[in-house]
């Protein structure tokens, strides 16, 4: 009951690490009820649990059909999560939040990982992550951030697969750095380390320019860096990439579930999910959640609005310097 077959072809055998070293798999028995509950497909939301490992070769041999697959890629703190809940879709879709193995994908790349052994793990972790839970049904993948360098790749290896670019406007991002206090300002410090080796920037700064900016300074080179990729995805692929700004979810929710259904190709009942939990509840916390909700949520930021206005005007300042156009080619929205 557990060989690589049904490993392989089950999709409640969820793909849940990639084990480099190994070239090999390491999966969990997680339900439909599994992933609605858990805010992340993570430990720290499912917990421990029973885990099986079959090698890339031994999931390839006995590779499942696949779904349509399409994803949503983002830059963090942008209603991300609440997108990937909206595509649990019975019947219509199954929506998968942050797989591990993306992380663990992107951790080998910066490790000096790359090349042919890298493409063959991608290609296998896109195959058993589109086994679809149901007939007919397709999956939509939300990635976590740091794995925003593979997206070529992905795109590359599943040319049916269509893209949505999500990002929040920059004094949003700012925001809820600031909100998340010193883990915040330690996250956006760790994700610029990363993103320096994954050669995501190119703005003129040197690494000694980098450790003499503020927190906020870095959470907006960050932020830059990963507009400048979603704009060259939106210019290399138009037909298959569209960008959205994450205020319009909250301000336009049914126009934005219409306009991304249609992209996706899918048929989703846009009034029963604009009225349901994936809109109503707070991805994160369970907690009542709508656009009044996220308004009184940013407004816990106002001690640290002067600070935000001058990062997000110099920021403006290097996106100039550098013929970066802030606003995204191919919105979603018109």
């Amino acid at each position: 009951m557990t060989s690589p077959d049904l490993l392989a072809r089950d999709p409640l055998w969820f793909p849940w690490r990639y084990d480099e070293a190994a070239d090999g798999f390491r999966f969990r028995r997680l339900s439909r009820a599994d992933h609605a509950s858990a805010t992340f497909l993570t430990d720290e939301y499912l917990g421990p649990g029973a885990e099986l490992a079959a090698s890339r070769t031994a999931v390839a041999a006995n590779r499942a059909p696949e779904a349509p697959l399409h994803f949503i890629f983002h830059s963090a703190f942008c209603l991300s999560t609440l997108l990937a809940r909206a595509f649990d879709a019975p019947g219509v879709a199954m929506g998968l939040k942050e797989p591990m193995l993306f992380n663990d994908l992107a951790g080998w790349q910066l490790r000096g990982g790359g090349g042919a052994p890298l493409a063959a793990a991608l290609d296998a972790s896109l195959a058993l992550l589109a086994r679809p839970f149901g007939p007919g049904e397709a999956v939509v993948i939300k990635p976590s951030n740091i794995a925003n360098a593979l997206i070529g790749g992905m795109l590359q290896l599943r040319p049916g697969a269509r893209a949505l670019l999500l990002h929040a406007p920059l004094p949003v991002y700012l925001g809820s750095i600031v909100r998340k206090g010193l883990d915040g300002r330690l996250w956006v410090r760790d994700l610029l380390a990363k993103q320096l080796q994954q050669r995501l920037h190119d703005f003129g700064f040197t690494a000694d320019d980098y450790l003499r900016q503020t927190d906020l300074q870095v959470a907006a080179m960050g932020w830059l860096a990963q507009q400048r990729l979603f704009a060259r995805l939106a210019q290399r692929w138009p037909d298959r990439v569209c960008s959205l700004n994450s205020d319009l979810i909250t301000g336009r929710s049914a126009e934005v579930m219409a306009a991304l259904a249609a992209h996706f190709g899918l048929a989703l009942d846009v009034a029963r999910v604009v009225q349901g939990p994936a809109f109503t509840r707070h991805s994160k916390h369970g907690t009542e959640f709508d656009a009044t909700a996220r308004a009184r949520e940013q407004a816990s930021e106002a001690a640290h609005a002067d600070e935000i206005a001058k990062v997000t005007m110099w920021a403006e300042a290097v996106a100039r310097s550098r013929d970066l156009d802030l606003n995204l080619p191919a919105p979603l929205l018109g």
